[in-house]
């Protein structure tokens, strides 16, 4: 598409642009056809220009992401997300399947229109029986992948299962994502996340997102550090994780899954969640895929 410049002097010019004097009603008639059209148009590329300016990252905690999981399963994963540019996974196993399992993903990703790439993390330092993998998964011909990624070590004894960092490149800006999968409810993770108050003082260049299965509501005081620091959640009273029944239409239990911006670098312009057990006869099949659902935004980097 070709560089549109100084859209806001076009935008008032189309809109201000005025039939020419003619007698003729018909041709008065016509004319006004012809120039709503125009407006429509340039609105479109207006819009069409705007949005490419933007782009999309998701966050799911995709439960036991390993061998467990059959083709179908995997193919309906991707169904899922194959609209968004960048993918932030929790909770891949650590042992053998898990980074299988990714590349699996990847594989029918790549079956659609788009070319995929990813990284997967080492284990987690966690205990063998919480040890995990984190993955990101990214569309090659709009996202460039900056360095390496790497697990955060600094606080790898505090954090159970340290976050993963990967910095990604955009319309020429840069972001780093920070994907985190905290502990269980039942064993406070307050006490690892307020661990991440340390992390843009650690990397003052970066302009971190944190965005993950935190267990912890954001309206926990823990985030209150980071919310001073100018980081504002992206939802607020979103439920995120799947009961085992649902009590009536009310499927989900808890508010645990979020994302976490910079207001002063970071522009969020929508943002939504994907029910995907809407297309399951129960929610025990539903739980096959996961028993979280994808979260997501639409961003622009300021």
């Amino acid at each position: 598409m070709p560089k549109i410049t100084h859209t806001s002097n076009l935008f008032k010019n189309i809109f201000l642009l005025e039939l020419p004097q003619t007698t003729n009603f018909e041709s008065k008639v016509h004319l006004k056809i012809q120039l709503l059209k125009m407006k429509k148009l340039f609105l479109f590329l207006l819009i069409s220009y705007s949005s490419l300016a933007q782009t999309t990252v998701l966050s799911w905690n995709i439960e036991n992401l390993g061998k467990s999981k059959s083709n179908s399963e995997i193919a309906f994963m991707a169904k899922t997300i194959t609209a968004f540019d960048i993918i932030a996974i929790q909770e891949v196993v650590a042992g053998y399947g898990g980074a299988q399992a990714v590349a699996r993903l990847v594989e029918e990703l790549n079956r659609k229109d788009n070319s995929w790439d990813y990284v997967i993390s080492d284990p987690t330092s966690s205990s063998a029986y919480k040890t995990e993998r984190y993955a990101f998964l990214w569309k090659k011909n709009k996202i460039k992948k900056i360095g390496r990624a790497w697990l955060e070590k600094k606080y790898n004894q505090e954090i159970d299962r340290e976050p993963f960092l990967c910095t990604f490149e955009y319309n020429k800006k840069q972001f780093t994502l920070v994907n985190f999968h905290a502990i269980t409810k039942n064993r406070q993770p307050a006490t690892e996340i307020k661990y991440f108050k340390f992390l843009p003082l650690e990397y003052p260049d970066l302009n971190l997102i944190f965005a993950g299965d935190f267990n912890c509501p954001q309206s926990h005081n823990v985030f209150n550090p980071l919310k001073k620091m100018g980081y504002q959640p992206v939802f607020t009273n979103q439920k995120t994780s799947l009961k085992k029944e649902c009590d009536l239409t009310d499927c989900l239990a808890s508010e645990f899954d979020n994302i976490y911006y910079n207001t002063a670098r970071i522009k969020v312009t929508r943002f939504g969640v994907l029910s995907f057990y809407k297309e399951f006869d129960s929610l025990k099949q539903a739980r096959t895929i996961s028993d979280h659902i994808p979260i997501w935004m639409n961003f622009s980097i300021k």
